[in-house]
């Protein structure tokens, strides 16, 4: 059974830094892409960032371009997005996604 398990949100001030981790389980993560993607409030699913499998390719968005970094660690079958300069356009919930598996999303509010 895929399982992908999101964590690291909370609520920061805006021009701050988050890191999201991302625990992945019941596949072959050191072969698959992996990707992040928000769900803000009366908006669409946003794709933010795509990450080859051995991590010499990414991908970002135009919005988050410059202020996220996306990663791996195929060793410990984890994924992460460092976010920094966040602003309150950020506020989402954010996923990892496998193909059309995503976990139960972690929260990032940025509000002062």
């Amino acid at each position: 059974e895929v399982q992908l398990v999101e964590s690291g949100g909370g609520l920061v001030q805006p021009g701050g830094s988050l890191r999201l981790s991302c625990a992945a389980s019941g596949f072959t993560f050191n072969s698959a892409g992996m990707s992040w993607v928000r769900l803000a409030p009366g908006k669409g699913l946003e794709w933010l960032s795509t990450i080859s499998s051995g991590s010499d390719f990414t991908t970002y968005a135009g919005s988050v371009k410059g202020r996220f970094t996306v990663s791996r660690d195929n060793a410990k079958n984890m994924l992460y997005l460092q976010m920094n300069s966040l602003k309150p356009e950020d506020t989402a919930m954010y996923y990892c996604q496998w193909g059309t598996s995503r976990g139960q999303g972690t929260q990032v509010t940025v509000a002062s």
